[in-house]
C-alpha cells in the first residue's frame, strides 16, 4: 500500500477501535456510526490503492461495486450485510421523529455492525497481501 491508502486504511482500524470503546462503555448508536465509518474507509483504501479516487458516498455497496468493476475478487466481501452497516451510518447520528438515536440500537445490532467492520477490514487487508 502506498502513502494516502495506508492512511485511510490506519483510520478505518482507529475508526474500529473507537466502536469497540464505545460499544464497551454502552454508546450503542456512536459504536455503530463507527463501524460504519470504518467499513467505508477501508473500502476507499482499497479504491486508492487501485489508483481510484473514492466517490463520496457513504454507501458501502456502491464502493463494493465499483471494486467488483476495478477487477477485484471481492467475494469475501460479497455475503456480508453492508446495507444495513450503510444505513447504520445514518440511523446512528440523527433523531428518528421523537426517537434519539441512542435508544434505536441493542448489544446484538451493535456487535453485529462491529463483526462486519472487522470482516471488511480483514478482506480489505488480505486483498492487499495477494500476488499482483
Amino acid at each position: 500500500m502506498n502513502a494516502r491508502p495506508q492512511a485511510w486504511f490506519a483510520q478505518a482500524r482507529s475508526d474500529l477501535d473507537l466502536a469497540q470503546l464505545a460499544c464497551r462503555n454502552g454508546f450503542l448508536a456512536q459504536a455503530c456510526y463507527f463501524a460504519s465509518q470504518a467499513a467505508e474507509k477501508a473500502l476507499k483504501s482499497a479504491l486508492l490503492e487501485l489508483g481510484l479516487e473514492p466517490p463520496h458516498t457513504h454507501v458501502l455497496g456502491d464502493l463494493l461495486q465499483r471494486l467488483q468493476v476495478a477487477g477485484l475478487d471481492t467475494a469475501a466481501l460479497q455475503t456480508l450485510p453492508l446495507k444495513s452497516l450503510s444505513r447504520m451510518g445514518i440511523t446512528s447520528r440523527y433523531p428518528i421523529d421523537a426517537t434519539p438515536p441512542a435508544e434505536l440500537f441493542d448489544r446484538d445490532e451493535t456487535d453485529q455492525a462491529i463483526a462486519v467492520a472487522a470482516a471488511v477490514i480483514a478482506a480489505i487487508e488480505a486483498l492487499d497481501r495477494q500476488p499482483g
